[in-house]
């Protein structure tokens, strides 16, 4: 199969990339480099730069002639699309359309698409399903929700897609992971207080009506969600849009992982409280049922598999792929 595959020069992108590379798949990677690391391309897969809000950029990019496209280039940060919202519209949103309709042109009928478990906001019912209305509570979400939207109307145009709602990512292969500037997630925060020893890691909200207070995220390890894309690549049909949900099912708090991290390397974490942040929800744990019952995909490793894979990285890349 020949894939291009927008934002594969990041985080998740990388690792999927790395699989299917492995899997013996031609990939394009198409990146701005804004988030995402030439060192992070693996060997075999070619690299075009270029921006999603330049339609020529992406249009020249599928001429080379495809079977699918993965995308995952978006911006991603719940905090900053609360004060960068308009970003966030346009990135998320316009630079999705204009692949579409890029797509559309070239005559590529197959799409896996990174979406995200923002779209539900807040929902009453946990573990969350598919089913969940969607009632986003900020900007990352919201441009999300309206991409998976517009995919959704191109599917009624003979596009076959599939949309994966991530919930919280971690861990690494065994050559590419997390570099972020800045970084935001949870368990390279605390790998990276854990090794400095001097700063505290700031807890945003310990008054959520959760256990011990702390906001509640379910865990996936990133070559679990690799696995996913692959399977959703082989799984594409034609004038219909799939969403499915991708979680363990069970959720762990901020203080449970920095517990685990402080089990796994035999140390203290500092901590310091902070008040919450705006748009975090206190729950976010997945149903991940349709997925497992549909295309037989169902998480292999646990959190503290996680926690080790991306200590290893960590040691093997102590400044980043910088």
């Amino acid at each position: 199969m020949r894939v291009l595959v927008t934002g594969g020069a990041g985080y998740i992108g990388s690792v999927t990339v790395e699989r299917l590379v492995e899997r013996g798949d031609q990939v394009v990677v198409f990146d701005d480099l804004s988030s995402g690391h030439r060192q992070a391309l693996m060997e075999g897969a070619e690299l075009v730069v270029g921006d999603l809000l330049d339609p020529d950029s992406i249009a020249g990019a599928l001429s080379a002639g495809f079977d699918a496209v993965v995308h995952f280039a978006a911006k991603a940060l719940v905090s900053e699309s609360m004060r960068e919202p308009d970003r966030y519209w346009a990135v998320n949103e316009t630079g999705s359309r204009n692949l579409l309709v890029a797509m559309r042109d070239a005559g590529v009928r197959g799409l896996v698409c990174s979406s995200t478990c923002a779209v539900y906001g807040e929902p009453k019912q946990m573990p969350i399903t598919e089913e969940a209305p969607p009632r986003p509570v900020n900007p990352y979400g919201a441009s999300k929700l309206a991409m998976d939207e517009a995919i959704a109307e191109e599917a009624s145009r003979g596009l076959a897609a599939i949309s994966l709602r991530y919930f919280n990512v971690a861990g690494a292969s065994a050559r590419f992971g997390e570099d972020h500037d800045p970084e935001t997630h949870l368990v390279p925060l605390v790998l990276r207080t854990a090794a400095r020893g001097q700063e505290e890691l700031r807890v945003y909200g310990t008054d959520y009506p959760t256990p011990d207070g702390t906001a509640v995220r379910d865990y996936v390890h990133v070559e679990d969600l690799a696995a996913a894309h692959l399977l959703a690549l082989d799984s594409l049909r034609s004038n219909e849009h799939r969403i499915y949900n991708l979680g363990s099912g069970k959720g762990h708090s901020v203080r449970e992982v920095i517990g685990a991290v402080e089990r796994a390397l035999d140390v203290i974490v500092p901590t310091v409280d902070e008040q919450r942040r705006p748009g975090d929800p206190p729950t976010l744990v997945a149903s991940a049922a349709r997925i497992e019952a549909e295309l037989g995909w169902r998480p292999q490793r646990t959190l503290e598999e996680m926690i080790e894979s991306a200590w290893r990285f960590m040691e093997a890349h102590p400044g980043g792929y910088r």
